[in-house]
């Protein structure tokens, strides 16, 4: 049984990662292709998750409310961030700092979460309403990368 909390922490480490790896990548190849594609689908399976069984639950709490109703709209900035970068040639400099805009976004929003509403979670929600929760979202996790979602 896993927390919530420590659930969502896993994908933020495999979500910084792929930023850390397409930053690195030059011009258009098939690497950065390859790569923003899976960044594309984890951030996209990662916040249909994550407002299921996170913030769509904090919502209805309300020390909770503001926090999980900020999460929600940095996660549609973030889908704007990314219709940007797959606007643009991937060659191109508006592509990179399309990227490293969508990168520093997602950096802010993952630090947001664990600095702050983890721990608000963690003291509102039981462990086994926390413990549910994770096991939900790992669940949606699995069937989702499963499905290709």
């Amino acid at each position: 049984m896993m927390k919530i909390d420590q659930a969502i922490k896993l994908d933020h480490g495999i979500q910084r990662d792929l930023l850390s790896q397409i930053l690195a990548t030059e011009g258009d190849s098939q690497e950065r292709r390859q790569l923003f594609r899976q960044l594309t689908q984890e951030l996209t399976i990662h916040a249909d998750a994550e407002e299921r069984h996170f913030y769509v639950p904090l919502i209805k709490i309300d020390a909770t409310q503001d926090d999980a109703r900020h999460g929600i709209a940095e996660h549609h900035e973030i889908e704007e961030l990314v219709a940007k970068v797959k606007a643009a040639d991937f060659d191109s400099s508006a592509w990179l700092k399309h990227a490293k805009n969508l990168a520093e976004k997602v950096q802010h929003h993952l630090a947001e979460e664990e600095r702050d509403y983890f721990a608000k979670a963690n003291g509102v929600l039981s462990d086994e309403q926390a413990e549910e929760l994770g096991n939900q979202y790992l669940n949606a996790m699995k069937d989702a990368r499963k499905n290709g979602d």
